[in-house]
């Protein structure tokens, strides 16, 4: 299925907002979600199931002086 991840079109296969992100090897605790415009609770990203036009912003922090 296609989505658009922070502005560029991705295939792939059925999965939850948690399992994408351990595809792109990204640890969930520091990262915000917005899911076709709408903040998504890191309490939900392992039961949001993407679908076919779905529209990801994921946004990550990063520490620093």
């Amino acid at each position: 299925m296609k989505i658009v991840v922070n502005g560029e079109e991705q295939v792939i296969a059925a999965m939850s907002v948690n399992d994408y992100l351990a595809t792109i090897d990204r640890d969930p605790r520091p990262i915000a979600v917005e899911l076709n415009r709408v903040i998504l609770p890191r309490s939900d990203y392992g039961t949001t199931f993407l679908r076919e036009g779905d529209q990801l912003e994921i946004v990550w922090f990063v520490g620093g002086g």
